[in-house]
Formats: structure tokens, C-alpha cells, sequence
């Protein structure tokens, strides 16, 4: 049985562009959740997407939603996928990634196995998975659901959410906390330029950043006898 709900309202390119601007580590600095396990892994270096979240859920060796799903798929969306505990059957490989690739899609994240890792980086498209795996899901027809809540690396994800990936990781952010969220990023990513500058001109890290300063107050002196 499938289940289908309508695709999410895309994300503007103003807010995807800024999106782009900010690391995920540093949104680790401040920010303390939707931040998906790190086993969750970039097949790529040097990589950055920002988009929309359009959820699948896939049962373990079927792959038959996530077929169909592709005519669905627009420029810019992120495709996030349940394997609903599948560790085994790779559910994406060489022909995806080259129709995701002529259709803009910005990225993959999958709770599983990725294959034919020579054209995914062939084709410097963006996926985060698990790990690779020869085993391929089929059309099997069991079913699945398209743009429902799924879990993906311990975070629950909604269709219409917002992905933000590169090497370091991957975070979802709600749509209403977009705007913030990149706000305060930036800000700091400003910030550390500056320390860098004020390190290069032969300041000592932790006096700029006050670490020196906590340890000496709470300073228990001890004597020996």
C-alpha cells in the first residue's frame, strides 16, 4: 500500500543562498537539535546543499515508491528516506543519481546503503548514507509512504522541512526557525574571522575566548603536606 501526500512548498532561492553561507558545525555550536547521527555520512568532499525535505519511506529490498517518485522530484529538493531499519540494500545508485543529476535535485540523505559510488562522484552529486552496499532493492511493489514524517538518523523529519548538509553533517531545521538560525550563523562565522585575525597578530586563544579567565575563578588552590 502506498501513501502519497502532496509535495512541500519549495524553498526561496534568497533563503536557500543564505542557507548556503553557514556551516552545520557551526549551527553545532548554538543549536541542539535535528542534527543527524554522524554515521550518516557524505560520499562526497568539499559539499554543501540547501533545500526542502521531501520524505520517503522505503520497506528493505523494495524500491518501486522511490522510482516513482522521481517524476515528483523538483530543482533544489532534498530527498531524505527511511529504510525503516534496513542496513543492506542499497536503495540508490548509478542511474539515480544521473536522473537526479539532470533534474536538479540538490541531494540525498538516506537512513541506509548507497551503491556505484563511481558515478556518484563521477557526477559530484551530493549523497549522505550509511555506507555503500552491492545488494540493490527491486521493484517489488510493497509499498511506502511519499511526503509523511519519517526518522532518519535519530531525527524525526517532516515534508516541507529544511536540509542542510555538507561534509561535516547533516541538520533540519523547522521552517519557522530558518531565518534565526541562519541569522546567528553568520554572526559567528564573522566572529571567527576576526579571532583568526586577532590569532594571527600573536594573541593566545584562550584569553580571547575567556577560557583562561573561567578556569582562574573557579580555581580550587591546593597544598601538599
Amino acid at each position: 500500500m502506498y501513501t502519497i501526500a502532496p509535495m512541500p512548498e519549495p524553498l526561496s532561492e534568497e533563503r536557500r543562498q543564505r542557507l548556503l553561507e553557514c556551516e552545520t558545525a557551526t549551527i553545532g555550536h548554538f543549536h541542539h537539535r535535528g542534527f543527524v547521527e554522524p554515521q550518516i555520512r557524505c560520499q562526497l568532499d568539499e559539499v554543501r546543499i540547501a533545500g526542502v525535505a521531501v520524505t520517503l519511506s522505503l520497506p528493505a529490498a523494495d524500491g518501486t515508491l522511490l522510482s516513482h517518485a522521481m517524476r515528483l522530484l523538483r530543482p533544489g529538493d532534498v530527498l531524505v528516506i527511511e529504510r525503516q531499519g534496513d542496513r543492506r540494500h542499497a536503495c540508490w545508485g548509478g542511474v539515480l543519481t544521473e536522473v537526479a543529476s539532470r533534474a536538479g535535485i540538490a541531494g540525498v540523505v538516506i537512513d541506509g546503503m548507497a551503491t556505484d559510488l563511481a558515478t556518484i562522484r563521477q557526477r559530484r552529486f551530493p549523497v549522505w548514507s550509511r555506507g555503500v552496499s552491492p545488494l540493490t532493492t527491486r521493484l517489488l511493489n510493497q509499498g511506502g509512504s511519499l511526503n509523511h514524517p519519517v526518522s532518519v538518523g535519530g531525527v524525526s523529519v517532516n515534508a516541507g522541512d529544511i536540509v542542510l548538509a555538507d561534509e561535516n553533517g547533516v541538520v533540519v531545521l523547522t521552517p519557522d526557525e530558518v531565518d534565526a538560525v541562519a541569522d546567528h550563523t553568520l554572526e559567528l562565522q564573522r566572529q571567527e574571522l576576526q579571532i583568526l585575525e586577532r590569532l594571527a597578530a600573536g594573541e593566545c586563544l584562550p584569553d580571547i575566548s575567556g577560557a583562561t579567565a573561567l578556569v582562574e575563578a573557579g580555581l580550587i588552590t591546593s597544598t601538599e603536606s
